[in-house]
């Protein structure tokens, strides 16, 4: 059964009805796993002025489709529509030819990688690498989350209100997901594990949402399974693993390797 985020600005309202009916004999007064007023649903309404959440300011990061510190290897072939860069590693770590960046450039550090479409530019990949890396504490450093431990970090399954989501645990997606929103909605997800995303499963955005305003801050490995899709802008700490056929609108930002295997990665517009 698929299971629904309450939006975040009607917590409060749920939570104190949660209250309300506790004390009166009406209700249990035990907080749902899937977080406060999660089991409300039917009863919760949006109460006062909404504050959106804000998104995450890429920088000069945003400018990339790819990009990682230690490296890209990948199965050929692959299809990069956006910029791929590496910073301090070599341009030579980047295994892709310029027909799979058909889109985009090459950005390496030195003399190395692929021509045509190489471009050496270490200033500029130095910048956005400490974006990417400024990005990140951003992304782990919000504060207040909607929602803790939702589905103890099991989010298959489910369909996911804009907010602010936050994990002490890997996220699992062992079934379809969906984030539904509107066009300036904002997700982020804070995850102090990983992410494992099951083969042939979906991340789905409706209602106008954008990748473009979907945050994973992933403080370990991230892996797509195999023909899967995702959406949103991966903020990995370490490595980031697309298994063969997998697919995502949106960025892979890794501090350490970026791995793909006969992948589609399409960079969304900012």
């Amino acid at each position: 059964m698929i299971s629904f985020a309450i939006q975040p600005q009607a917590v409060f309202f749920a939570t104190a009805l949660t209250a309300l009916l506790a004390g009166c004999g009406g209700g249990d007064s035990g907080a749902s796993a899937d977080g406060a007023g999660a089991r409300l649903l039917a009863s919760a309404t949006r109460v006062g002025p909404i504050v959106p959440l804000a998104a995450v300011n890429l920088r000069s990061a945003g400018s990339f489709a790819l990009l990682s510190k230690t490296g890209i290897t990948n199965v050929y072939a692959s299809v990069i529509n956006g910029d791929v860069g590496a910073s301090p590693i070599t341009g030579a770590a980047i295994d892709l030819t310029c027909a799979e960046v058909a889109s985009g450039k090459m950005y390496t550090v030195d003399a190395a990688g692929p021509l045509p479409c190489r471009i050496s530019d270490a200033n500029f990949l130095t910048t956005a690498v400490g974006d990417m890396e400024v990005a990140y504490v951003d992304a782990a450093g919000r504060v207040l989350p909607d929602f803790v431990d939702l589905g103890g970090g099991e989010i298959g399954g489910k369909t996911l209100a804009p907010g602010l989501y936050k994990w002490g645990t890997d996220v699992k997606i062992s079934s379809d997901v969906t984030l539904s929103g509107g066009p300036s909605d904002v997700w982020i997800f804070q995850i102090a594990g990983g992410i494992q995303q099951a083969s042939a499963t979906r991340v789905t955005l409706s209602g106008g949402a954008l990748a473009k305003n979907v945050f994973w801050q992933s403080a370990g490995a991230v892996s797509i399974g195999t023909t899967a899709h995702f959406e949103g802008v991966v903020l990995a700490k370490t490595m980031v693993a697309m298994n063969t056929g997998a697919t995502i609108n949106g960025r892979l930002l890794a501090q350490t390797a970026v791995t793909l295997q006969k992948n589609s990665v399409t960079q969304p517009a900012l």
